[in-house]
């Protein structure tokens, strides 16, 4: 007898969708073209499957996967293979050699959610936000003790970290993400791992470079007052971008009419238009993006060290997310 409820969608589902979408049966096929050494391991369609059931199942490493793998008789028929742990750190090493394949596949999904939806990328918000490194950076090994010399994440930094929460903001060692997310749809559109250090307004540049790199055209850029200065506001507006970004100190409440827009004070949105407003309520976008990454794919905590494998581990994220958000779009006609 019919229910009238709807199915769930499953995870298992989404990974064997996934792995028959055009966009990632390309990468599968640009894999599996690549000059293998040594014994016949493991097809690359069973390898590229377990990358997206390690996001899809929020799984942090590999030993985890494989172990899923092996006694989770729906993944073993969605990729034909059951590989092992070995294999998946040889083929995380194959990723990093050959980044170009990941980022291909990456630019052809940027393409399609375009065609689907049309308005995406037109307003983007912008933030950071702390990725904690699987080590210790501190620099004695215990409290008034001897100095450190040897640290397991050598290339991870020192940084700050905003308050979420009830959790305070304070000092963290590890690695910082810089995202651009679309204000409409909630998606990560471009990306960038750098070491906690460095300045967040340094990165507004690059991530509006990536995004024309994707094909997407940002009239307007939200961020918040740590975005505040001269560059950024220039820098957006080189790239045909307006900034909404509040101003900080003395001059936050400052109206006056200016005998030119454009500029850190008197940018062409002003901020007490409802327009303004509005945009800079997107800027609450990127902020449900970290959340959702982070809780639901698996961005953190972290179980690599090392910048290349981290960007390697963001970029595996974003695949399985903005793989899965096209190919539930793609549905949606069907189902109804």
């Amino acid at each position: 007898m019919a229910t009238g409820k709807v199915a769930r969608r499953t995870a298992v589902g989404d990974v064997a969708a996934l792995l028959d979408s055009p966009e990632i049966a390309a990468l599968i096929e640009a894999v599996s073209a690549l000059r293998w050494t040594g014994r016949k391991g493991y097809g690359a369609r069973a390898l590229v499957g377990a990358c997206l059931v390690k996001t899809l199942f929020a799984l942090p490493t590999w030993t985890w996967v494989a172990a899923l793998i092996a006694e989770h008789p729906g993944l073993q028929a969605a990729l034909g293979e059951t590989p092992s742990v070995w294999a998946m750190y040889r083929f995380a090493r194959k990723l990093r050699e050959n980044r170009p394949l990941l980022a291909d596949c990456l630019d052809r999904i940027a393409t399609s959610l375009q065609e689907q939806f049309p308005e995406i990328g037109r307003d983007v918000a912008v933030d950071s936000s702390n990725l904690e490194a699987f080590a210790n950076g501190h620099r004695t090994v215990s409290h008034h003790g001897p100095e450190r010399e040897r640290f397991s994440d050598p290339e991870a930094s020192w940084g700050h970290r905003s308050a979420v929460g009830t959790r305070g903001a304070g000092s963290f060692y590890g690695y910082k993400l810089h995202l651009a997310a679309c204000a409409r749809t909630g998606l990560p559109l471009a990306w960038r791992v750098e070491t906690a250090r460095r300045n967040d307004s340094l990165y507004i540049a690059p991530l509006l470079d990536a995004l024309h790199a994707r094909g997407y055209h940002p009239e307007t850029c939200a961020a918040d007052k740590g975005y505040d200065n001269t560059r950024v506001y220039a820098e957006c507006e080189e790239r045909g971008c307006e900034p909404v970004i509040p101003l900080r100190g003395a001059k936050a409440n400052q109206r006056a009419l200016p005998l030119a827009l454009g500029g850190r004070l008197f940018p062409r949105i002003p901020r007490h238009t409802q327009r303004w407003r509005d945009l800079y309520r997107g800027r609450a976008a990127v902020e449900r993006a970290f959340g959702d990454l982070k809780l639901h794919y698996g961005l953190e905590p972290l179980r690599v060290r090392g910048r290349e494998r981290v960007a390697l581990h963001a970029d595996l994220v974003m695949l399985g997310r903005l793989g899965q958000a096209l190919n539930r779009a793609r549905a949606v006609p069907l189902a109804a």
